[in-house]
């Protein structure tokens, strides 16, 4: 096989922020195979802040569980090397804006807060 299984190559996007944008979601490929831009930011929107990306990888889940006929928990119980097999890798962040920082072009001492999905 002599095509590369990976690329280094990203898919950009420009996009100049608009007054009425609250957040960016940075994914990978095996998120939008299963979820539209619409559903994501539904997803994002409809919820707290808190564990949007974890909630945007379940909903992925869901639904490739859905096309291979199967039940989101039954897809859950396959071993992570065999899963492959049935989705992609998944990841997912979402940065939420803070307009108010944005505009004024200064950062304050808040702490930095990440939190990972590592179990999905």
């Amino acid at each position: 096989m002599n095509m590369p299984i990976l690329s280094a190559t990203p898919s950009i996007i420009s996009h100049a922020l608009q007054p009425n944008d609250s957040f960016l979601i940075f994914a990978s490929d095996g998120l939008w195979e299963h979820l539209s831009n619409e559903k994501a930011v539904d997803i994002v929107n409809s919820n707290p802040h808190a564990g949007s990306a974890k909630r945007l990888i379940k909903a992925a889940l869901h639904e490739a569980a859905r096309k291979r006929e199967m039940r989101y928990s039954d897809l859950r119980k396959i071993d992570k090397k065999v899963r492959r097999h049935f989705h992609d890798d998944i990841s997912v962040i979402v940065l939420f804006l803070n307009h108010d920082l944005i505009s004024r072009g200064t950062v304050l001492d808040q702490a930095l807060s990440i939190r990972s999905a590592l179990d999905h």
